[in-house]
């Protein structure tokens, strides 16, 4: 459902500013939002990241402060619960059944199908809001959504499957090196080259996941089977990777004021609910499903909260862009990274030695450090 952000009484009369403005996230990332006044936004950024320009008037800064918050908390909230409910439904044996005699969950698909199921009904109601009609001002085919529309579907599904053989912490640093093929996807489909510094900081995170990955290895557990989930996490991150990337061509090509977000979620998930629904029927899932569900009731409450979340968390994504801009949007998901992992580690009982520690250290301080150096670019200009 759209957000609707409270704000204090004003103290003075605010110019009334509705242009259309990009903001880049000063590498891969490419996302055209509604921004107030320039200047004003740069104030509550330095406000909020603790820079050292110009600070906001008390009253200014109490309204930027609480919308921060409720941005801050709607996305932990929202992908914290979406993280954990995600980890219940693939990992928990519950009760079996004829199709199901290991007590497993048995599509992956489905939890990708509930998803976007709720996730198009979201984006009709922004769209319809925001633009009067649920077609109003659609430039872009729907074929053009298409190709990312099943790269998304793929990325998802294969996410959802990997939790059968690595665990959530694992799953959740492998994710970070998928800055390697952004960054060959970038070359290839858009010829976008990067400096060495980038390929530096991608070596260092890929032996951080490699450490991480290899300290987290349960003594007990199977080599084949931690192979096939490393399978998974790989076509995770490709198609991630081409995800992003052809969105943002996408966004090129028939332009950000006639492509804005909500529209963007609106084409992709239209696109693969088509895919995820002869996914099912083709792989003979839906059977399976309901008498899992007869059995287990409560499983399907799970991938209701799930579908939820996840949609929520499409909203919150977008609104905290549109607000503190993707440098501090970055900063909540990567901090969202680590207090996921600590959930995990503590609900679902996976250890972590201090080789594994030392991985993680490494990834989110490269992380870090990536942040860093964007935000000092950006006061730059």
């Amino acid at each position: 459902m759209p957000v609707t952000k409270r704000s204090a009484p004003k103290t003075q009369q605010e110019p009334m500013v509705s242009p259309k403005v990009e903001l880049a996230n000063r590498g891969s990332d490419n996302i055209s939002v509604a921004s107030g006044d320039e200047d004003e936004r740069k104030n509550e950024t330095q406000a909020l990241v603790g820079g050292g320009g110009p600070i906001a008037p008390p009253s200014d800064f109490a309204k930027t402060a609480g919308r921060f918050l409720f941005c801050f908390t709607g996305l932990q909230v929202s992908y914290l619960t979406w993280g954990y409910m995600q980890e219940l439904i693939m990992t928990t044996t519950f009760t079996p059944t004829p199709s199901a005699p290991d007590g497993r969950f048995p599509s992956a698909a489905f939890c990708v199908f509930s998803n976007r199921f709720l996730a198009i009904i979201v984006a009709m109601i922004a769209v319809r809001i925001k633009h009067g009609s649920i077609l109003q001002n659609n430039v872009a085919p729907l074929v053009a959504f298409a190709p990312c529309a099943l790269s998304n579907t793929m990325s998802s599904w294969s996410q959802y499957a990997s939790l059968r053989y690595v665990s959530f912490p694992v799953q959740t640093v492998f994710k970070s090196s998928k800055i390697i093929p952004v960054m060959v996807m970038g070359k290839f489909l858009k010829g976008t080259n990067y400096p060495y510094s980038q390929y530096l900081e991608a070596l260092l995170i890929t032996v951080g996941v490699a450490i991480f990955s290899i300290a987290s290895k349960r003594s007990n557990s199977d080599t084949t089977t931690e192979i096939i989930g490393l399978l998974f996490m790989c076509t995770y991150i490709t198609f991630d990777s081409f995800t992003s990337q052809w969105q943002s061509k996408v966004y090129d090509k028939y332009g950000k004021a006639n492509v804005d977000p909500y529209q963007m979620m609106l084409g992709v998930n239209s696109s693969a609910i088509v895919m995820t629904t002869m996914g099912l029927i083709a792989g003979g899932d839906i059977p399976k499903i309901i008498e899992f569900f007869q059995v287990n009731p409560n499983v399907l409450q799970y991938n209701i909260i799930t579908a939820i979340t996840s949609a929520s968390g499409q909203l919150f994504i977008y609104t905290t862009i549109k607000e503190f801009g993707p440098i501090v949007f970055t900063v909540i998901m990567t901090t969202r990274q680590m207090m996921s992992i600590c959930i995990s580690s503590i609900l679902f009982g996976h250890t972590m030695t201090w080789k594994a520690a030392v991985g993680a250290t490494l990834v989110f301080g490269v992380l870090f450090y990536q942040i860093r150096k964007k935000y000092i670019a950006s006061q730059r200009k």
